[in-house]
């Protein structure tokens, strides 16, 4: 999220899901920590979901796994702990996951009006779709969090940037499309499950960035809808 600067004024204010799901998508590995040999509250579910002998009890490999998955995706203390925040990313994962081609199965994005980007706060997922026609997505989003929520409700991209720099954080915001003062869509170099999110922009990998950048264009509609997990 960024101050935009125009003529002068300030603005105030999944092609499958698997594939998203298993790319590498670019954060930065936390320092090396020391691995905990204590067992987390969410040991068995963790276990389970990184593909580990589920016995709910702390080996030398569960603490690895653990936090090699930690450090991907920017979760601190990077200790290899199946704590609430661990398994909390995980839940994410897999209910992302379960959408799989029908992202709007609840119907909740509007169909009457032609070519959307919809957001769900509550799945961090987003596609494109034209009526009732799955365009593009879903793909896993990052919005904001706690404090700086992304705003719901019907919007409609009104300027965009593709090499915008937020005046505000000073952060590249590469491939911004702005459809509600100064939240966007736009690239970042982070895991999109790296906690706790945004300061009220729809952060997306370099790869959705693009395409949303090819497939919207100013005046298309954008709809917000739901609640960011700890929000």
């Amino acid at each position: 999220m960024g101050d935009i600067r125009r003529r002068g004024a300030v603005a105030l204010g999944l092609t499958g899901l698997v594939a998203p799901l298993t790319l590498a998508l670019g954060a930065t590995p936390a320092q090396a920590a020391s691995c905990t040999t204590a067992a987390g509250p969410y040991q068995k579910q963790v276990e389970k979901f990184l593909g580990r002998p589920v016995d709910g009890r702390q080996s030398t490999t569960d603490c690895k796994a653990i936090q090699a998955f930690q450090n991907k995706h920017g979760i601190t203390p990077n200790i290899g702990y199946a704590g609430p925040v661990t398994w909390g990313v995980m839940d994410l994962m897999n209910k992302q996951k379960a959408v799989g081609s029908n992202p709007n199965r609840d119907g909740k994005c509007p169909v009457n009006k032609g070519r959307i980007a919809c957001v769900n706060l509550t799945l961090q997922l987003s596609w494109i779709q034209d009526g009732s026609r799955l365009v593009y997505g879903p793909v896993p989003v990052r919005t904001g969090r706690d404090g700086y929520e992304t705003r719901t409700g019907l919007k409609k991209i009104y300027w965009r940037h593709i090499d915008h720099v937020s005046t505000i954080y000073n952060v590249a915001m590469p491939y911004s499309q702005f459809f509600d003062g100064g939240q966007a869509f736009h690239s970042v170099g982070l895991s999109m499950w790296n906690p706790p999110g945004s300061h009220g922009c729809v952060n997306m990998t370099p790869t959705t960035a693009k395409k949303y950048w090819s497939l919207l264009k100013n005046g298309d509609d954008v709809y917000v809808y739901g609640r960011k997990p700890g929000t």
